[in-house]
């Protein structure tokens, strides 16, 4: 009766002497390769060809070649063995590895990880990181993903997670914008419909800010012609429109720290319009087991200032 799950694996040891010997054309040679006698060799080989009831190789009178299911067995054989010994290689050296799979959208990936990650891969030497930049929704069972860094968790209620940080938008652009006079500090009515770089937040950002909540924050009551100024597809990008003099962004204040502390960006007013939503930290359900997704979000809820969750 076969046994239930992943089903009965094939006997190691004979595998591995019908991959050399498939490899090397001969029970010869791969008894060389494999320090045997090739009396051991055609033994392990007939092992094989019981637990799969077929013929793998036809025996001719000085040479083998394989049948059709020797061709397949072969073929999905040989990485894996590949892929084993290598594995065994690299513990014996004490060179293990795990890699663990993080999904971040792409202006936190920019402008807030990439300043963080360092540090976590010099604490954590023994982890590689998987890091995939891409915007929300992610389907973890495709992808793969052991932890995502997203935009709230309306996305994923379904998912164990915790928040990182609440951020917030407030007119930023760079010093030499102001040279001219015509943009003052603290005054809005001199933000020109010209001056604004607007973002056209995706799909996945339910509850954003804009130019036009951000002026109704200052009872100001100007309804800004959107069509007059810039637009991109990114908050980074915003940013970085600003940094370079194009205008000023309703930028996120948590994606231009660096910028902010070295005087490229300044903030013109005091007035800030939340994020609808906090960036957050979800596990995937493979993340959920592995000791290297605890690790990472109790490094990352204290990078962000945050108390990961018990």
């Amino acid at each position: 009766m076969r046994e239930q799950g992943r089903g009965r694996l094939p006997p190691l040891n004979a595998l591995k002497a019908f991959e050399a010997a498939a490899r090397a054309g001969g029970f010869v040679a791969a008894a060389r390769e494999l320090g045997v006698t090739p009396a051991a060799v055609s033994q392990q080989v007939k092992v094989l060809e019981q637990f799969f009831a077929k013929q793998l190789f036809q025996r001719h009178s000085n040479r083998l070649s394989l049948t059709d299911a020797g061709l397949a067995v072969f073929g999905e054989s040989a990485g894996p063995i590949e892929q084993l010994a290598l594995m065994a290689e690299r513990v014996a050296e004490g060179d293990v590895h795990s890699r663990l799979v993080v999904s971040v959208l792409p202006s936190l990936a920019n402008r807030w990880l990439n300043r963080l990650l360092p540090e976590f891969l010099a604490r954590e030497s023994s982890i590689r990181i998987d890091l995939r930049v891409e915007e929300d929704p992610v389907d973890f069972s495709r992808q793969g993903a052991d932890l995502r860094i997203c935009y709230g968790r309306h996305l994923y209620p379904e998912l164990t997670g915790q928040e990182l940080f609440q951020d917030v938008a407030l007119p930023l652009c760079a010093p030499g914008l102001l040279k001219g006079g015509e943009l003052q500090p603290g005054q809005p009515d001199t933000l020109a419909d010209e001056h604004l770089i607007h973002t056209r937040w995706g799909p996945g950002f339910a509850s954003h800010p804009t130019w036009l909540e951000w002026f109704g924050l200052t009872k100001s009551g100007r309804v800004p012609d959107a069509g007059r100024g810039h637009a991109v597809g990114q908050s980074s990008l915003a940013i970085d429109l600003a940094v370079d003099g194009c205008g000023v962004a309703l930028g996120q204040r948590g994606l231009a720290t660096d910028e902010l502390a070295n005087g490229r960006l300044i903030a013109l007013f005091e007035e800030t319009a939340p994020l609808g939503h906090p960036y957050c930290i979800v596990r995937g359900p493979q993340g959920l087991r592995r000791w290297q997704s605890e690790r990472f979000v109790d490094w990352l809820c204290d990078a962000a200032g945050t108390q990961p969750a018990t």
